[in-house]
């Protein structure tokens, strides 16, 4: 590799931690350089080298950073990636982007014409379980697709600590902000734009003032429907990927072990990151020209947030086109909003 991307990151809270600094400092495309930590300083404790500024126009004033990572509150997405633009930086945004598809093409356009590159983080597509489920369907075992489920299963009947993921006056909240991007991720880049979709939203929590469970119906070409869904009050989570087709099923729960070895200290670089345990096999189905039934357990292959910051690489380096696309965000972002 050339030269490593000089980096910054806005927050050191649990996706600084888990999701960005471990990547960035174990990959060799990168320099984490520096942090915004308002207040406890805690991030140089595990990265001694970390240049921790009081605020956001510091970090964005260090003429060495290229890249900044905005990973703040929802609501605080649009302003703070555009401001890292002007400020002559590329830029990687947490999910969602922006609050609407107005800004989403604000910041695409802008950074056009200040010649940076806007990526949006969206680490899902490399999760073990969603790899196994593109492998089958791409495999074309399960034959012409009918129908899929995708779900975000969760039991948490409490309200978030934090007050502006609660708050019904802090704009862009909620589940289907907050979780529904990850699937909806997924779904568009399985499948691409729907021809039609509705959706279902609901508030189901005691005191919730904000929407935690959705449910989303996406129309297809050939008559395929594919139901993205999720919820905080499941105490039987049902499998997270469910798809069937002419030839087959394929059943497959949310097995990736990526964000639980990260909180827990594993390094990406160990061998035993990304891989699902045994037993976490999906299940899949064919049937024969008589009827009969083969079931046969597919293991995953091994999950890797890694290959998505080598995507950001290698856009920023050698203006590779970004997997995570303007279209696919702005599609996504129709959804969100609707």
């Amino acid at each position: 590799m050339s030269k490593p991307i000089v980096t910054g990151i806005m927050s050191y809270g649990m996706s600084g931690r888990i999701f960005h600094a471990p990547f960035l400092s174990t990959n060799p495309g990168f320099k984490l350089k520096a942090v915004v930590e308002r207040h406890e300083k805690k991030m140089a404790a595990v990265y001694p080298a970390i240049v921790s500024y009081d605020t956001v126009d510091q970090l964005l004033n260090d003429r060495e950073i290229e890249l900044i990572i905005v990973n703040t509150p929802n609501f605080t997405h649009f302003d703070f990636a555009k401001k890292a633009l002007l400020a002559g930086k590329h830029v990687l945004i947490e999910k969602p982007a922006a609050g609407n598809t107005k800004e989403i093409k604000e910041l695409y356009d802008l950074a056009k014409t200040v010649n940076l590159q806007v990526m949006v983080y969206q680490n899902r597509r490399w999760d073990s379980d969603f790899l196994a489920v593109k492998e089958v369907i791409e495999s074309g075992k399960l034959g012409r697709l009918t129908e899929v489920h995708f779900r975000y299963d969760r039991y948490k009947p409490v309200l978030a600590v934090k007050a502006f993921k609660e708050t019904g006056d802090t704009p862009i909240n909620g589940l289907v902000f907050d979780l529904a991007p990850h699937i909806i991720d997924q779904a568009m880049l399985l499948f691409g734009q729907p021809l039609s979709f509705d959706k279902l939203t609901a508030s189901q929590r005691e005191g919730s003032e904000v929407v935690d469970y959705f449910n989303f119906r996406l129309k297809y070409p050939n008559q395929l429907v594919v139901y993205l869904t999720g919820g905080l009050l499941i105490p039987e989570p049902l499998p997270s990927f469910v798809v069937h087709g002419t030839l087959g099923s394929f059943i497959k729960n949310r097995c990736d072990v990526q964000e639980v070895q990260l909180d827990k200290g594993m390094s990406p670089v160990d061998e035993a990151y990304g891989m699902e345990p045994k037993g976490s096999e999906g299940k899949l189905v064919t049937m024969e020209p008589d009827d009969h039934k083969t079931i046969t357990y597919i293991p995953s292959s091994k999950g890797n947030y890694k290959y998505l910051f080598d995507a950001v690489y290698h856009t920023i380096r050698d203006n590779a086109l970004y997997p995570i696309t303007e279209e696919h965000i702005s599609w996504q972002m129709e959804l969100l909003e609707a």
